[in-house]
């Protein structure tokens, strides 16, 4: 791995953030500024993955229906809808992104903006008309995600960030963090998490090292692994394919693919890779307005080719 190549490589782009973790070392760390190491930021959509995590820890404890329920056997309104597609939609349709709702994050109809401005989002989001069969189409949903919360809130009786703190931030050290809440007062599945850095490549290296920390198996290694594999291709703009709230994707070298990895992707610059292939987990953030902001295939184009 050359090193000097990749600092030379991010930085003119003034990330406010580049951790490389290697072969169990912190090899590489950049920050804008040394104050950034210590405070916590929005990571934007990264949130998704970690919902994915606290869903799998539940499932591990019994305390979650497992992935291929009927969402109409836990949230009984949706049995009421006639021969609609949606009486076929599961948890495990959720977590793909493939519930099948016409649903435009952004652009078009402007689904997101929309739910965030309602009273009510998990109504909201279960009440968007169908466009295909549940499981056929990948469709970008942050709705899927909020259902998805409310549901870890309904199965487990406590709050989403409790159930982190016991389960997942406890163990990895996450001590200073915030997490903002629906009108009902469930924490966002699908945005809204305030993480440091290190934060993020621990998470990282939890999946790296198969849901187990410190010796601790916090995600059995079944569903660790099972949850951040290929389970749908994803629609275009985007490429690869979508798991369990977490894009996968492979570095390819001269038309040949070079190695996999899968990773966490937040609006705005915020991304966690993992490579197990080659024992290597990337973290970058940003937190610049629009105009500003570098490309978002700063890890394909800039660091990937040196790892």
């Amino acid at each position: 791995m050359d090193l000097s190549m990749i600092s030379a490589a991010i930085m003119p782009l003034h990330l406010r953030s580049c951790l490389i973790y290697r072969q169990e070392k912190l090899i590489f760390e950049h920050y804008r500024h040394k104050q950034i190491k210590h405070e916590p930021a929005k990571i934007n959509s990264c949130t998704k993955s970690f919902l994915s995590a606290l869903i799998c820890i539940a499932l591990d404890h019994g305390l979650f229906p497992p992935p291929d329920t009927r969402l109409g056997e836990c949230i009984p309104m949706l049995d009421k809808e006639g021969n609609d597609w949606r009486k076929h939609i599961t948890i495990r349709h959720l977590l793909t992104m493939s519930g099948g709702w016409r649903w435009k994050e952004f652009g078009g109809i402007n689904s997101f903006p929309q739910m965030t401005r309602s009273q009510d989002w998990v109504s909201f989001a279960l009440d968007q008309p169908m466009a295909y069969p549940p499981g056929k189409v990948m469709e970008y949903n942050s709705g899927s995600s909020q259902i998805l919360s409310r549901l870890l809130v309904q199965e487990t009786g406590g709050s989403v960030a409790s159930f982190a703190e016991t389960y997942l931030f406890g163990p990895l050290g996450i001590n200073d963090y915030h997490w903002e809440q629906d009108p009902q007062g469930i924490h966002t599945g699908g945005f809204g998490l305030s993480l440091r850095p290190a934060d993020l490549l621990n998470f990282g290296r939890l999946y790296l090292q198969q849901g187990q920390w410190e010796n601790r198996q916090l995600i059995s290694s079944e569903l660790a692994v099972h949850s951040v594999r290929p389970a749908i291709s994803v629609t275009a703009p985007w490429r690869g394919y979508y798991a369990w709230h977490w894009w996968c994707d492979s570095f390819e070298r001269d038309r040949k693919p070079s190695f996999e990895y899968f990773y966490a992707r937040g609006y705005g610059g915020q991304f966690i890779y993992v490579i197990p292939q080659l024992e290597t987990v990337v973290v970058l953030t940003d937190d610049r307005r629009k105009r500003e902001r570098p490309p978002v295939d700063v890890f394909p184009r800039l660091i990937a080719p040196h790892l």
